[in-house]
This record gives C-alpha cells, sequence and structure tokens, in this order.
C-alpha cells in the first residue's frame, strides 16, 4: 500500500504519517512535508525518486505525473485498467493527503500580484480532484482534523463506502471554496465579470440555534469581506446565536462609525433595536451611560466599545 502526503498545513502531519506507517504504508511525499516526516524519524520516498523526473518550474511541476496520477486513477477492478497500469509499470497509490498553497492567507495580507499568482496550487487540486473521483479505491485526506479518525477506521478496517464518499465531498469543495476565491480575485484584478460567478464561504462554527430556537445555524466566513467580525475570538461564555451574531455586527458597525468621530463609545443592542449609544470619559464611563440610556431592554442584549475592556468595565 502507499500513501502520498504533501501539505502546506502541516498540523499532525508527523503523527498521521507514523500511524500510517505503522499500518504498513510505503510513504511518498514532497518538498516541505517529506523533510517534516523524515525529520520525525518516518520512512518516507521522495516523489523524484518515485517518478524518476526532477521536480521542475521552480516547484510549479512536482507530482504532474504518469506515474501518480495513474496509481490513483486506475479502476481496480477493471481489468483493462490493470493491465495498462502493469505495462507502463505504475503502481497503485492508495491514499493521498493534500491541502493547497495558502492563497487565502496572502488575499488577506493584500499580497502584489506576483506572488497571489505563485499561491496558485496547481498539483494539489490535481491530486485531490483525481483521488476523488476515483474515491472507491483511493483515500482522500484533505483536513487535518480527519486525520485521528481515518487512521482508528483503517486500523479496525471500516473503511465503507459511504465513508470515502463523504471525503470525497469534503475535497471537492474544498477545491470549490479554492477556486471560487481564485476566479473573484482575477475579476477584481480585471474589473471583468464572467458568466459564472461564484462565491466560497468557509464554516467558523456552529451556532447555539438559528433566528428561533428550533433552527440549525452557523457561522460562515467569505475571504472577500473584510468586516468586525471577520476574525473575532469568544474568550468564554456558550456557543452564540444567529441572533447574538447579527446584534454584535450591527453594535460593531455601529461603534466603529462612531470611533471614527473620536473620543470613546459603547453601542448597546438588543434584537438589532438600539437599547443605548453613549459617549464617555472612559470605556467604563461610557458603557455606564449606555446602560443607564435603557436599564431594563439591555438585558441579554449585545454591546460593542471601541476600546480595551478593564476589570472594572
Amino acid at each position: 500500500m502507499k500513501a502520498l502526503l504533501s501539505v502546506t498545513d502541516k498540523r499532525g502531519i508527523e503523527e498521521f504519517a507514523k500511524g500510517l506507517e505503522a499500518l504498513g504504508y510505503e510513504i511518498l511525499s514532497t518538498g516541505g512535508t517529506l523533510a517534516k516526516i523524515k525529520e520525525a524519524g518516518v520512512s518516507v520516498k521522495g516523489i523524484e525518486e518515485y517518478t524518476g523526473f526532477p521536480e521542475m518550474l521552480e516547484g510549479r511541476v512536482k507530482t504532474l505525473h504518469p506515474k501518480v496520477h495513474g496509481g490513483i486513477l486506475y479502476k481496480r477492478d477493471v481489468s483493462s485498467h490493470v493491465e495498462t497500469v502493469k505495462e507502463h509499470g505504475i503502481e497503485a497509490i492508495d491514499l493521498v493527503c493534500v491541502n493547497l498553497y495558502d492563497f487565502e492567507g496572502v488575499l488577506k495580507q493584500k499580497a502584489p500580484r506576483e506572488a497571489m499568482i505563485e499561491n496558485i496550487d496547481i498539483g494539489g487540486p490535481t491530486l485531490i480532484r483525481s483521488s476523488a473521483k476515483n474515491y472507491k479505491d483511493v483515500l482522500i485526506v484533505t483536513d487535518p482534523e480527519d486525520y485521528e479518525e481515518i487512521l482508528t477506521k483503517l486500523q479496525k478496517g471500516e473503511v465503507e463506502e459511504e465513508y470515502r464518499m463523504e471525503l470525497a465531498m469534503k475535497a471537492f469543495s474544498n477545491t470549490a471554496y479554492y477556486d471560487a476565491m481564485i476566479s473573484r480575485y482575477f475579476q477584481e484584478e480585471t474589473g471583468k465579470k464572467s458568466k459564472y460567478f461564484t462565491i466560497g464561504m468557509k464554516e467558523e462554527g456552529k451556532l447555539r440555534y438559528g433566528e428561533n430556537p428550533k433552527q440549525e445555524a452557523a457561522h460562515y466566513t467569505d475571504p472577500y469581506v473584510d468586516s468586525y467580525l471577520s476574525d473575532f475570538e469568544i474568550l468564554q461564555g456558550k456557543e452564540l446565536s444567529f441572533n447574538n451574531l447579527n446584534d454584535l455586527n450591527t453594535a460593531a458597525a455601529l461603534c466603529g462609525e462612531l470611533h471614527k468621530q473620536g473620543g470613546v463609545y459603547a453601542v448597546g443592542l438588543k434584537h438589532a433595536t438600539p437599547c443605548g449609544v453613549a459617549k464617555g470619559e472612559s470605556v467604563y464611563d461610557a458603557y455606564e451611560k449606555c446602560f443607564q440610556a435603557d436599564e431594563v431592554s439591555i438585558f441579554g442584549g449585545i454591546v460593542a466599545m471601541n476600546g480595551t475592556i478593564n476589570e472594572k468595565t
């Protein structure tokens, strides 16, 4: 059995490679991933050694080789496919673990065009799509969060076709999101629109409930939207609801507008309705005035402030 590992996000890759090796997989890898798992003591073969063909064009061509994609795409239960790969000395690759160049990261950094272009992954999406297409024969792994579960299933011999298809769904969703970002980048750069318009969004977490308690909901982000809620962290408390996020977005936006005028502000909302807006000498002073504006309606609401919350506040 062979596994090909080539990842940008290297979280947990050493343990995953060790687990695969313990299960009898021969590990193939590239570049930084190769170095990472070799340092962890895993026996690994570089893709150049495996294909007999060098990496070229500053890394643009690494895995685009028939020995790689033939080993992934051939149908194990079709005799003509089996005969073809045997004739050409192509061996089966049974598991592919890939995640993509960080195009989203350089997009957020507003990197220059040359850097954006070089962070468009070619080999990665090709490996993902090839593996996901042949999901019945190849496990495609694109999310480090799945490593532990996959190893457990492999150890128990319980990798059902339905699970393989679920991984393929994740894989195609991953490349669709990735390509949507790139498409929108080129639309912005050219100032033109295609007849095909896609918006990729990523789930950041589940919400406690939707607009009403019986509704399910999740929080998604759009890499092209830079808002007050694009990068926030929950420090304590229970999961937020849709209404919490909606109020937080409105409160933060209003507080942001006031911030431009200078001064310290507090904005209180409940169900999209302002309960109080105040300017103060300090964060505490602003909050106290905001609270006193309507001490009843603000209960259970959202408060946004344009300053550091200290212990007193």
